[in-house]
């Protein structure tokens, strides 16, 4: 019964946030801006929460993008006005830090480490176990449990994170709210990206696979197999070992892409495994 009732309240708020959204040139009304505000704040308390995110995984390995949560989340800025989040960081914005009210005793049941220096905003998921090194979450995020964002890595909003995965120093995570039929950037679980790397554009590292330092994917950027010869775009294989390589194009003149050079074995995993000392 719980379940169907959590559903049933899901459900609800999204019927209200389309509505919103359908009518948001009328949020000039303060009476109509204050219930909005109500509404998307709850929103953004389930997104923070982890018990709603923005893109999900289905049975049949598709993800799924609930284009209403991105459009909750573009409202929460279209609604509030910018003001002092931090006094001491003298942040000027129109949401807050996502451990700005909490205590020593939900980081221990957390069990996040939350390193000097890791900036997190409101409404990005951080599950138990995570390892937040000087880094930046931004809005939407989801980053599952077990997974360390090393030194200076960026997620953008609404990417997603999966589990035990490793980002390492300095990695790009692309991000996306509009359009808000784009997908965000996908990293699946046990995934290992190499530092200086980029995903941006909705691209899918799917589960298991290992990029090296400095690859840089897009949605056109052209991904080899070099046992098969096969193109992708877009996704990566899962198992995949990738490394940063160059094709013939027009007139014979070099150009990017990704090569997967093999499938990941037990030899890539243990090169790449995050260090549990870390975690102690």
């Amino acid at each position: 019964m719980y379940i169907i009732n959590e559903k049933f309240a899901t459900k609800k708020l999204q019927d209200e946030i389309e509505n919103i959204w359908k009518d948001k040139e009328k949020l000039n009304d303060y009476n109509l801006k204050h219930e909005a505000r109500l509404i998307i704040k709850e929103v953004i308390e389930l997104l923070d929460s982890g018990k709603i995110r923005v893109a999900e995984k289905l049975s049949s390995g598709e993800w799924i993008v609930h284009k209403w949560i991105k459009q909750s989340i573009l409202l929460h800025f279209l609604t509030e006005e910018s003001k002092i989040i931090d006094n001491t960081n003298c942040w000027f914005d129109k949401i807050g830090s996502k451990f700005s009210e909490w205590n020593e005793e939900k980081f221990y049941h957390s069990k996040i480490r939350a390193v000097p220096g890791c900036f997190v905003r409101q409404s990005a998921y951080i599950g138990k176990n995570v390892v937040l090194m000087p880094s930046f979450i931004n809005v939407g995020a989801y980053i599952d449990s077990g997974t360390m964002i090393d030194t200076w890595s960026t997620v953008g909003s609404c990417a997603q994170i999966g589990k035990n995965c490793h980002i390492s120093g300095g990695v790009g995570i692309g991000g996306v709210l509009e359009p808000i039929q784009a997908s965000p950037v996908i990293i699946e679980d046990n995934c290992f990206i190499g530092a200086r790397s980029e995903v941006a554009e909705g691209v899918i590292i799917r589960e298991g696979s290992v990029l090296s330092m400095g690859v840089f994917i897009g949605a056109s950027t052209k991904i080899i197999d070099r046992e098969t010869n096969k193109v992708f775009y877009g996704e990566v294989p899962p198992y995949s070992v990738v490394v940063p390589g160059s094709t013939r194009s027009r007139n014979n003149v070099s150009t990017y892409c990704a090569v997967i050079v093999k499938k990941v074995d037990e030899k890539t995993r243990s090169k790449t495994s995050i260090n549990e000392i870390l975690r102690i």
